[in-house]
């Protein structure tokens, strides 16, 4: 078996390339750097310019399904000038793979794309799982929606379409964990607003193990990439802080705070959504990391 993914280098895509060799499932990768091109049995680059509409078709030889993560971080300010880059990394990279395929023939039968549970409205009270449809209309709700409508039209292509909408990746190689740690290691660690937001979280090994689950069982459809536990941002901040041995002394930081600092994109430490994952468990998915002490763990160490 084969897979071509997008964004492999990135800290989810690099926990699946190593999953997928452990499997002995071999990788074909895009990047838009010809240097990071290597050209072994088992991961194979080739080189794409989403902007300029270019890739190597090479990279769909042999090729069983598509994972695709590539998009700009939303973890960077979000300028005018930004936002537009954001929507359009997403929907650039997947119109240039829908309409490829299009010429193209292929071996391809589902593409697993990345999302986010940032779809979901802010609430405190609602749980969320896949079925709900009344979405975000905030700027990052209406990235996803459009993230997910391009990725629907491979569809069209009689392609399975699996969606994957993530929590809070907790890793070790990097990512929003790493950022929590550092002021929490200064003892300048605090919850953000009244603590209360509700963060839905995944370790990475489960959500690498999410995605090849998806694939190696052809499941359709949307899934969340939750852990079975939420927590809220309060309990996040204290867990962390315990796990370091570090005290939490400093008044919880208000908003207004942080959005004269980040500007709109305060909105990702703010906004609660509980998320549901019983759909992935109802079919057969085994998350090694339940709770959020234990996921702990061995990312502190």
């Amino acid at each position: 078996m084969r897979v071509l993914i997008t964004g492999a280098t990135g800290l989810i895509g690099q926990e699946i390339v190593l999953l997928c060799h452990k499997k002995g499932i071999k990788v074909n990768f895009l990047t838009t750097s010809k240097s990071k091109i290597t050209e072994t049995e088992n991961y194979q680059g080739f080189y794409w310019n989403p902007k300029a509409k270019t890739i190597d078709a090479n990279c769909f030889r042999g090729v069983n399904a598509i994972v695709h993560l590539v998009g700009a971080t939303v973890s960077k300010r979000w300028t005018s000038n930004y936002k537009k880059e954001i929507i359009a990394s997403r929907k650039q990279t997947t119109e240039l793979l829908i309409d490829s395929l299009k010429t193209q023939q292929h071996t391809i039968k589902q593409v697993i794309s990345a999302s986010a549970i940032g779809i979901y409205p802010d609430s405190l009270t609602n749980y969320y799982s896949e079925d709900y449809n009344d979405f975000n209309s905030s700027f990052l709700g209406e990235v996803v929606q459009q993230w997910e409508r391009s990725v629907d039209e491979f569809e069209k292509l009689s392609i399975v379409v699996s969606k994957i909408r993530i929590g809070l990746v907790l890793s070790n190689k990097g990512g929003a964990l790493q950022e929590m740690i550092k002021p929490i290691k200064l003892g300048l660690g605090a919850a953000f607003g009244n603590g209360k937001q509700w963060q839905s979280w995944i370790h990475i090994q489960d959500l690498a193990n999410m995605f090849l689950y998806v694939f190696e069982n052809n499941l359709k459809g949307v899934y969340n990439g939750v852990a079975p536990n939420p927590v809220t941002n309060q309990d996040l901040t204290k867990i962390i802080a315990n796990k370091l041995g570090k005290p939490l002394f400093i008044p919880n930081i208000p908003k207004f705070f942080m959005k004269m600092i980040l500007g709109d994109m305060y909105t990702l430490l703010f906004e609660s959504q509980r998320v549901s994952s019983k759909k992935i468990e109802n079919e057969g998915f085994y998350f090694e990391y339940h709770h959020l002490d234990p996921a702990l763990e061995g990312l502190l160490e």
